[in-house]
């Protein structure tokens, strides 16, 4: 029986089409040879039900320590610590991945965008529509990526967020207006927490700082502050001293045009009602 298993899930598994979906497939071969359901292996990972099931999947990208549980557990003698690596390395563009890494260690996240919702904080629902209008053929990679990576906001001793906003990325709706208003409900819900902050630059300021695009920057505990500035094809990550610092100055700049915390936030809430009606 498992080896019909393996085969019936070998062209699912295919690394070559997904790193993502071959983890995941692995891990449930690798669990049903054990006899070990979802719920019971999530229990002996310390993780829950869903989480497994979602791994998977390929909806979750998995985390190096639960790869490693998941060795010791199943007994599979390093396996899933070794496809670790190459999952990650899959999942985020190679000159995204650096800021990712990065990110995890930051005391400060600094964002500014003109379109849309930042990753941190955007819905399952939102970040698939993004991917799914670019037509990109892993996009269920690059959500599943934006979902874990969000993980970084559930520690305790997560960095503090402050995200600026342009009133556009409240005014197009993305996905549908349900997914649109659900969207901007989180955005409400993630400010309620001291250590998140959002603002919006109402229309009426009209020019900004930043007319030419979206950023975001790390404030480090140690070593050098960064920078990453998007791009259409692909973004760039500068640490050099003068630009960061010609950032924040643009930054700076940005929150002094935008509305208080509380006047931005009963702005999203009010968008978010007229998308839901």
């Amino acid at each position: 029986m498992a080896a019909e298993r393996r085969n019936d899930a070998d062209p699912k598994a295919d690394p070559r089409v997904s790193t993502l979906a071959y983890f995941g497939t692995e891990l449930r071969i690798r669990r049903e040879d054990a006899e070990l359901s979802q719920a019971e292996l999530g229990r002996r990972t310390f993780c829950t039900h869903s989480y497994i099931s979602r791994i998977e999947s390929a909806s979750r990208v998995p985390g190096e320590e639960f790869a490693q549980r998941c060795d010791e557990v199943l007994c599979t003698g390093g396996l899933f610590a070794r496809l670790w690596p190459v999952v990650i390395e899959h999942a985020y563009p190679d000159w995204f991945r650096p800021f990712v890494d990065l990110e995890k260690d930051a005391v400060s996240i600094w964002n500014f965008q003109n379109q849309v919702v930042p990753g941190l904080l955007q819905t399952e629902e939102y970040a698939r529509a993004l991917f799914s209008a670019g037509r990109l053929a892993n996009t269920n990679e690059l959500v599943a990526a934006r979902m874990t990576r969000q993980h970084i906001l559930q520690q305790d001793d997560r960095a503090r967020l402050w995200a600026v906003l342009d009133e556009n990325v409240l005014r197009r709706v993305v996905g549908s207006p349900a997914v649109m208003a659900r969207q901007l409900s989180l955005l409400v819900e993630a400010a309620q927490d001291p250590r998140t902050v959002v603002q919006v630059i109402p229309y009426e300021v009209g020019a900004h700082a930043s007319m030419d695009g979206p950023f975001s920057g790390l404030t480090m505990d140690e070593g050098a502050d960064v920078v990453y500035i998007d791009g259409r094809a692909r973004g760039y990550i500068t640490a050099l001293a003068e630009d960061v610092a010609e950032f924040q100055y643009t930054y700076d700049l940005l929150r002094a045009d935008a509305l208080p915390p509380r006047a931005s936030i009963d702005l999203i809430a009010v968008r978010a009602k007229e998308l839901a009606s």
